[in-house]
């Protein structure tokens, strides 16, 4: 018996290892299906973009530029800034960051840093030197003092560096920080010599296709062109008057209406060209350049490109948001946008690509023009309110420079000084929020050092905490009204507060792997960065704090 199984052991041994190994064979000669991924993204950035004006001036957009966006992409109808001083440079750095202030370093435009008791500009780098201009100071810039990657490094990452990344913008800042630390390139605008311009933390000459569009020498075409409204100007029903008083005016102008000749300055000859729609035309030049150029989207990788359009915010800052001058700018822009999709059509193939559309910050209207409204606003004085703070500082603790700055509403003591007399920041504090809460305008004081304590509602509380950086932030914060700002002019608008006309921006997606819908969820600024992450199938940036908009993406 034992034998007769042992017979059969070995007959069924023998013919199952004499079967052919099919599977192993069609696994090495079968070829993977590569992982799909859209050709090329676009990440759009345009400054000063209040969510308004999506629907603002939708009946004069046209069907190809916003419209295309709105009605066949997604549109997260409910997007705000996830912390409290919104501006230019921390917009950029959290849109493709997915993080925070506190996080990613970048506080603001300009912060002081007490250990070198010197200012610091966001993209300030003192190591390289400029690349394309006989301008010495405007290209020395990096993305050094960005602390976490950006979605354009963690796809650099992911294609062991094969895929492109560009960042384009008249604005230095608005062009390092979306391009990130391992860019292929980032190019912005020298108003000195009207060429775009890179530093050698890049390359140390200008591509090509760089010189090449700067030899057209269209910023001085633009000047010679000047700015005219699209339409006849009483069709502008969306604005005030042309010649409104709280408008200012651009540089050799009496008045602020409409023609508007383009006039340059002594050391700044084509600076006055990018507060006029010209700033985007050139800008959406330059973006097309950038894809020729360096044939992005062509490839077998994700290619990037981050273009932010900076001219909106030169605008509303001088005019406002309810100018004739903003109403057009956003027109044309609209057309530039259709211009921009018309070429991502035909040069990557229409539905090869991916677009997202965003700002950096919102706005709000002019004080004076919600005063003659009967509008909550107004403005501070920050000459008076400089000289309250140190009087009363004086006062109460002697002479000395206890303010060694002020930026971004915040202050920032002089703690060697402080810690002579023997003087606490809670002092100070004490001190100052029981001068300054009188003054009208102003709608609290914080201290940063002690925040966890404030007698802040939660959700501003939030807010301000998401902003704070250890070794970047000030000590003392001083919270606005809503409707207020300081200013020492009386025209135009501004911006960096926590309120609703500054922390709503849109956020729309289109093109490849986006679904065609909309929420009314509350998505932030934050969710962008993971959401492009999740469509490329990359690990989202390091500082990233936010979530991918599901509903966003097909399956």
């Amino acid at each position: 018996m034992k034998q007769i199984f042992r017979l059969l052991l070995t007959v069924t041994i023998t013919f199952i290892t004499t079967i052919p190994s099919t599977t192993g064979q069609n696994t090495l000669k079968s070829k993977s299906n590569p992982l799909e991924r859209p050709k090329l993204v676009v990440g759009i950035v345009v400054d000063q973009m209040r969510y308004d004006y999506l629907y603002r001036y939708y009946d004069k957009y046209q069907e190809g530029g916003f419209k295309r966006l709105i009605n066949d992409g997604f549109n997260c109808r409910n997007n705000h800034y996830h912390y409290a001083l919104t501006v230019t440079a921390a917009g950029h750095s959290a849109v493709y960051t997915g993080a925070l202030p506190a996080v990613n370093g970048i506080v603001g435009n300009d912060w002081y840093d007490k250990a070198q008791s010197e200012k610091v500009y966001c993209t300030d780098d003192k190591t390289v030197a400029t690349v394309g201009s006989s301008n010495v100071t405007v290209g020395k810039m990096s993305p050094r003092n960005l602390l976490v990657s950006t979605v354009t490094d963690q796809l650099r990452i992911a294609t062991n560096f094969r895929s492109k990344t560009i960042g384009v913008a008249i604005k230095d800042r608005a062009s390092i920080l979306p391009a990130g630390h391992a860019a292929s390139g980032a190019y912005w605008f020298d108003s000195k010599t009207g060429n775009f311009v890179t530093s050698t933390y890049y390359a140390e000459a200008l591509p090509n296709w760089v010189k090449a569009y700067n030899d057209k020498k269209m910023p001085a075409e633009y000047l010679r062109k000047g700015w005219n409204t699209l339409l006849p100007i009483d069709q502008y029903t969306q604005s005030s008057v042309d010649d409104a008083p709280w408008e200012g005016t651009i540089s050799g102008e009496p008045k602020a209406v409409f023609p508007h000749e383009l006039i340059g300055t002594a050391g700044d000859a084509f600076g006055v060209m990018t507060t006029s729609p010209w700033g985007n035309t050139m800008t959406k030049d330059m973006a097309i350049a950038a894809i020729k150029g360096e044939n992005m989207g062509k490839g077998k990788d994700t290619d990037f490109l981050a273009v932010s359009f900076s001219t909106p915010d030169r605008i509303g800052h001088t005019f406002g948001p309810n100018s004739v001058e903003q109403e057009d700018n956003y027109i044309k822009l609209d057309r530039e946008f259709a211009d921009l999709f018309n070429f991502l059509d035909s040069w990557t193939g229409k539905g090869n690509y991916t677009v997202f559309l965003t700002a950096d910050h919102g706005a709000m209207d002019v004080p004076a023009y919600w005063q003659q409204n009967k509008l909550p606003a107004g403005l501070m004085n920050p000459t008076a309110i400089t000289r309250t703070i140190v009087k009363s500082l004086h006062d109460a603790f002697g002479e000395g420079e206890y303010i060694q700055a002020f930026e971004n509403y915040q202050l920032y003591l002089n703690d060697p000084l402080l810690k002579k007399k023997n003087i606490s920041v809670d002092d100070v504090y004490q001190v100052l929020r029981q001068v300054l809460l009188p003054i009208q305008g102003i709608a609290d004081v914080l201290n940063l050092k002690s925040i966890g304590t404030a007698p802040l509602n939660n959700y501003q509380l939030d807010l301000y905490k998401n902003n704070i950086h250890a070794k970047r932030s000030g000590d003392i914060q001083v919270i606005v009204q809503p409707g207020w700002f300081a200013s020492s002019y009386g025209t135009g608008t501004d911006h960096g507060t926590p309120y609703n006309y500054d922390t709503h921006v849109p956020f729309l997606l289109y093109g490849w792997g986006i679904n065609k819908g909309e929420t009314l969820e509350r998505t932030t600024i934050a969710d962008i960065a993971p959401t492009i992450s999740a469509l490329l199938h990359i690990l989202p940036p390091s500082g990233n704090v936010g979530n991918p908009v599901e509903a966003a993406l097909k399956k």
